[in-house]
């Protein structure tokens, strides 16, 4: 029996036969240029084909895991029409083959992602590799593909093994034959963990290399929520695993009883339970998942993925698709939160010796008017197609939320006059993060209809420790009586101007936490699609005297 510990990156528990994919190796030699021009035609010929391959991917992935995930290959698909990695290949061509230069150009801004701070911004580099190696088999004579023929060991479902998988591959792989995915590479804010998630797919990364030594036909019994694999488990262990997944089935279905009802208390107090999504691709896994609306659509992922300012056309159609699939749900967007780890070289932010301090989210808004009211124009547009909230992060003085709502009213001013369909019902509200924000929340409430409090940065600034810093440990306390006394105040201060208050963060799917919340007055709580019908349950199955 062997166990190797990696990331859950797709909860749920399985147990079959392994089969380990072995990938088509590139050997790329440093082999001079026959001539600039061949060399970029060679190159343009292959980029051309890889672009027409990612959009047969794509209406394959809105068929097998919906038109929302499926925003993976047009994200793709823009970065194969990038500038900044297109100046890269080109300037490789003047001297090299067009593999070296598109190897060396992958490599180049594979490692730019890979270095950067933000967990969403490092799974980046598994994109940036993704389209590399389509390109690099399409310069080679290949159809774009590398993952050799899948032919399980047997007709019966496996677990299926591999250094690391790509989008363009999991997308293509038969549901019905796979149990789980496991990687020795990988992250869990990857898109191919987006994808197994949006599939109901177990899946464990970052095993290491050792799972690549293990032998087809092996059994095994993993765990994609703990992110433990057991490899040739012994009886005790395999019938303990096949508890769990009985266990776990159960648990589903348990769940899946929720669905429709509403989140009550058993005395009869009424809860909104939403979802926290970062991307178009999970607004379908949480209307299955039940939930009630969209509590924090985090909207800087279009600027973090695009390589210049989306514009205006780009941004509503990204907010148009979330209001139609949430189907009359409320979706509260946060506005752009760009800057301590979250950065886009396009915006040349200075350079900053405490970031999390420094100039970002309304910060920027706010002495970038141009770029806040391009953004709020789209979401005002969106707002005709259903019910949506545009909420403020990081507010910190009053002046800053009333400077935010003229902009507000200017745009939509603007859009009348364009006669340019929008709503004039979009809730404004302010995400409490900050202890400024706390102290003069009563004063904030008079402006807008709620408040969110994002509970992992009102950790970090009243705790006055970096949250993404390992070495904290204990130190770094989310139950602190400092930081739930920031809540309760928040609360009250909301209930008595009349407001709704709900929280977005970690802290919200804490099960531990949730009487406690409601005893506070709080009216909503948001959190990852999958933990939805859990706290629903955890709701239903509170009393208070």
């Amino acid at each position: 029996m062997k166990l190797l510990q990696g990331i859950g990156a797709s909860g749920g528990i399985a147990e079959g036969p392994v089969y380990v994919i072995r990938k088509k190796q590139y050997e790329i030699c440093r082999k001079q240029s026959a001539g600039y021009d061949e060399e970029r035609g060679r190159f343009e010929t292959a980029r051309q084909l890889a672009m027409a391959r990612l959009s047969g991917l794509y209406e394959m992935a809105v068929s097998r895991a919906g038109e929302e995930s499926a925003q993976v290959f047009e994200i793709h698909r823009m970065m194969l029409e990038d500038e900044e990695y297109l100046d890269c290949v080109q300037e490789g061509l003047e001297q090299w083959s067009a593999e070296w230069a598109v190897d060396q150009a992958g490599k180049q801004i594979a490692d730019m992602f890979s270095q950067m701070d933000d967990d969403y911004m490092r799974a980046r580099a598994a994109d940036v590799e993704d389209i590399t190696r389509q390109l690099l088999s399409f310069l080679s004579g290949g159809n774009g593909e590398d993952l050799g023929e899948f032919t399980p060991v047997s007709d019966c479902p496996v677990i299926l093994a591999a250094e690391d998988l790509t989008p363009s591959e999991t997308v293509r792989l038969d549901k019905s034959r796979i149990l789980a995915f496991l990687t020795a590479k990988g992250s869990a804010n990857s898109h191919t963990a987006i994808l197994a998630r949006t599939m109901g797919i177990p899946a464990v990364a970052a095993l290491g290399p050792e799972l690549l030594e293990v032998e087809n036909g092996t059994r095994a019994a993993a765990d994609g929520t703990t992110g433990t694999v057991c490899f040739s488990p012994d009886q005790e262990t395999q019938a303990r695993f096949c508890e769990k997944i009985e266990e776990e089935r159960a648990r589903k279905e348990r769940l899946e009883r929720l669905k429709g009802l509403p989140s009550v208390t058993r005395d009869g107090r009424e809860v909104r339970i939403y979802a926290n999504i970062g991307g178009p691709e999970e607004a379908e896994f949480a209307m299955e998942q039940d939930a009630e609306g969209i509590g924090l659509f985090r909207t800087e992922f279009l600027y973090l993925d695009s390589s210049d300012y989306p514009d205006e056309e780009t941004q509503f159609r990204i907010y148009k698709s979330v209001v139609e699939r949430m189907q009359g749900r409320r979706v509260i967007f946060r506005t752009l939160d760009i800057g301590a780890d979250k950065r886009a070289d396009y915006f040349q932010l200075p350079a900053e010796e405490n970031p999390a301090l420094g100039i970002r989210a309304i910060r920027i808004c706010l002495t970038r008017p141009a770029l806040f009211r391009t953004q709020l124009r789209a979401l005002y547009r969106a707002g005709a197609l259903g019910p949506i909230g545009i909420m403020f992060p990081m507010i910190a003085s009053e002046w800053e939320l009333v400077e935010a709502a003229e902009h507000c009213k200017s745009v939509r001013e603007e859009l009348r006059e364009e006669g340019i369909p929008f709503s004039d019902q979009a809730e404004l509200g302010v995400m409490i993060e900050t202890p400024a924000a706390v102290m003069i929340s009563r004063s904030l409430a008079k402006h807008v209809s709620f408040f969110s409090v994002g509970t992992n940065d009102l950790t970090q600034y009243t705790l006055a420790m970096d949250r993404q810093n390992p070495e904290f440990g204990r130190f770094f306390d989310p139950h602190h009586p400092a930081v739930l006394e920031m809540i309760r105040i928040t609360a009250e201060n909301a209930r008595r101007e009349g407001i709704r208050c709900g929280i977005c963060g970690e802290l919200a799917g804490d099960p531990a936490l949730t009487e406690l919340f409601l005893e506070y007055g709080v009216d909503e709580l948001s959190v990852s699609p999958s933990k939805v019908l859990e706290l629903r349950e955890k709701v239903r199955s509170i009393i208070f005297d």
